[in-house]
């Protein structure tokens, strides 16, 4: 064991936020922490960092183990570049490095015992240097920046000049090199692209020590941990396994809960009846057993109704009107800002009823994409054209639809002034505003409570083209289920960007990935994405040779649209072929069990005797054989 929370007890005023939090975790364990917005993980996350203090139970850190952390949010100052901050974790390592250049030195001017000493100081020195990988800490720093996204121009960026999301990148590579212990991770993919977390995964699954992580991103937690610890109305309980054993194993356990629960309270409503009845009779002998009765009813120990905690939104999307088949049409379009090509004549089209992810690493321009087709940015070049009767209702990562100096009650009732004030309370009530909680400035929310007035005013809109930015950011796990469900039941259109591969699995008919200034077309969900990313990207987007290759092609508008129109023709003539095949191993295998059972049943005593069943069962089999004859050969084929 490396480290152990026994009983700790945490309340800030009246709000008892963990009672009794209890748990252990072992050497290079990896374990996720999760819980709805609110739940207490980043308040637990610093009681064992000691920058709260419990109110009552005890953190244990194993002898000489080390702890490193990263918060949410970074803000590091000072004047050093990115590579320099890296370094600051090595300076061990840079003054062994100048003790042995300078004793190199000291050694060319002296004899006898003096040099015997310092050949032996020198010889310990280059031992310990190696043992701390002081001959390979370069490469070493260039393998984890580049991991975490930053390119080699990046390295002398000052780190006064970064974005929050870069610092706090800068402060997870200064952590991971580091190499404590135990690390605690609270929300470390939030700034990552998808090559990123990646990454990621793999380091801290070969990461040598334990890891605790804080993290909303399901498929991330299914890749890396092994445990679940989680916080639920102040109560903690483990979990063996990744996320989606936890979500099976917790579904079970909520329900046997509630049925235990209803059990018990039958189970009293009867005696309570029973005893009732008893009285009733108003006989010596009858009124002591239901004295009896009542006595054993007094001792049983009474299970608390399994409490549903209302931190989860509710909602619903549907179109006022039906819109055309063609939703939108992109052709030849390109987009640049001085000294970076964003993308160039890119073209595609979105029909009626698709859920189309839009994915890329970051600066790849997915969010300008967006911002174009909603008219906010004017594109280099192209066009693109909306379908009959298509509304957009769109979402925003960084929430421009919202004015910061309304309050909540205000920007919805400014936006649709129709709705009561009734009907205003009871949609925000929906998304978790109650009370003088619409009373609130949107300045003053926080991203996430940014987020459900966006989503709230996104509902009320009955689009039927909905175009989203990021909009799992800042949403809790439960939270996330909820929008995968409604976009999954919505009718209308739905063209997103999202960094969560889990969400992305749940809810996208096709993926368009915006990779080397192109569009490569996936029509399958994440996990085909990845079975064909390096396949198609090779063919519809290699990346260029030579820095020249990056300027817009020189290519006629025809050449473009058939590229584009092959790429769709080609996947979906190879995915049919797949789902063909498919269906003919599952029906050979149907057919050779039946083939199977079909002999066993003929040596059967009661059966080989019987004429007519045997006959039956002959020509059976003879059919049987001949349809597996010919599924052989089309299975050959379509291999």
């Amino acid at each position: 064991m490396i480290l152990a929370c026994q009983g700790i007890c945490k309340s800030f005023g009246e709000k008892e936020i963990l009672k009794d939090a209890s748990f252990h975790i072992e050497e290079r364990e990896k374990v996720a922490l999760i819980g709805n917005n609110g739940a207490g993980k980043t308040t637990l996350l610093r009681i064992i960092m000691e920058e709260f203090s419990a109110d009552s139970g005890n953190v244990i850190l194993a002898k000489d183990k080390r702890m490193g952390y990263l918060a949410q949010y970074q803000d590091i100052y000072g004047q050093r570049t990115i590579y320099e901050e890296l370094l600051t974790t090595k300076q061990h390592i840079l003054d062994m490095e100048e003790r042995m250049r300078s004793i190199e030195l000291e050694m060319k001017h002296v004899q006898g015992e003096e040099l015997e000493q310092l050949m032996n100081t020198y010889t310990r020195l280059t031992h310990e240097f190696e043992l701390e990988n002081g001959y390979a800490y370069k490469s070493e720093l260039t393998g984890i920046l580049k991991g975490l996204g930053f390119g080699e121009e990046d390295f002398e960026k000052p780190i006064e000049t970064l974005s929050g999301g870069q610092k706090t990148r800068v402060t997870l590579g200064k952590l991971l090199i580091s190499r404590p212990d135990i690390l605690l991770l609270d929300e470390p993919t939030n700034h990552l692209d998808m090559e990123s977390i990646a990454w990621l995964e793999t380091y801290l699954l070969n990461y040598p020590g334990a890891v605790f992580i804080v993290s909303h991103d399901r498929y991330f937690l299914d890749k890396v941990v092994t445990k679940v610890v989680e916080i639920e109305a102040g109560q903690v309980i483990s979990f063996q396994g990744n996320y989606s054993s936890y979500a099976e194993k917790k579904a079970q356990l909520r329900d046997a809960q509630y049925k235990a629960y209803l059990n018990q309270q039958r189970e009293i409503k009867h005696q309570e009846a029973v005893i009732v009845k008893l009285k009733s009779f108003n006989r010596e002998k009858s009124i002591r057993r239901a004295e009896s009765r009542e006595k054993m009813l007094d001792k049983i120990q009474r299970l608390d109704k399994p409490v549903e905690i209302q931190t989860h939104m509710r909602l619903s999307l549907e179109p006022r009107t039906v819109s055309g088949n063609d939703v939108l049409t992109v052709e030849e379009l390109s987009k640049s800002f001085p000294g970076q090509t964003l993308f160039t004549n890119i073209s595609f089209q979105i029909k009626r009823g698709e859920r189309i992810a839009l994915i890329g690493n970051n600066g790849t321009g997915k969010t300008t994409m967006l911002k174009i087709l909603n008219s906010i940015l004017p594109a280099d070049s192209g066009s693109f054209s909306l379908g009959s009767k298509v509304q957009i209702g769109y979402y925003d990562q960084e929430h421009h639809v919202l004015h910061s100096e309304k309050t909540i009650f205000q920007e919805i009732s400014d936006s649709y002034p129709t709705l009561t004030e009734t009907e205003i309370r009871n949609m925000l009530a929906a998304f978790l505003f109650t009370g003088d909680d619409v009373f609130k400035e949107i300045s003053s929310l926080s991203g996430g409570e940014r987020g459900r007035v966006s989503l709230a005013k996104l509902m009320l809109s009955e689009a039927n083209f909905l175009i989203l930015d990021e909009p799992t950011n800042h949403l809790d796990i439960a939270s996330k289920e909820i929008l995968e469900e409604a976009l999954n039941s919505y009718s209308g259109t739905v063209l997103y960007v999202s960094h969560d591969r889990y969400f992305i699995n749940q809810t996208a008919t096709r993926i368009l990935d915006l990779t080397h200034q192109a569009i490569v077309n996936y029509i399958g969900d994440y996990d085909y994405y990845l079975e064909k990313k390096e396949e198609l990207t090779e063919k519809y987007a290699p990346a260029p040779s030579d820095p020249a290759e990056t300027r817009a092609p020189e290519t006629d508008n025809s050449d473009s649209k058939l590229s584009w129109q092959q790429q769709k023709e080609e996947q979906a003539r190879r995915r049919k072929l797949e789902n063909e095949l498919k269906k003919t191993e599952a029906r050979i295998e149907e057919l050779e069990k039946r083939d199977k059972e079909i002999d066993e049943t003929l040596v059967l005593p009661d059966v080989c005797t019987n004429v007519a069943r045997c006959t039956e069962l002959s020509r059976e089999k003879e059919a049987v054989l001949k349809e597996l004859e010919e599924l052989y050969e089309k299975w050959e084929s379509l291999a």
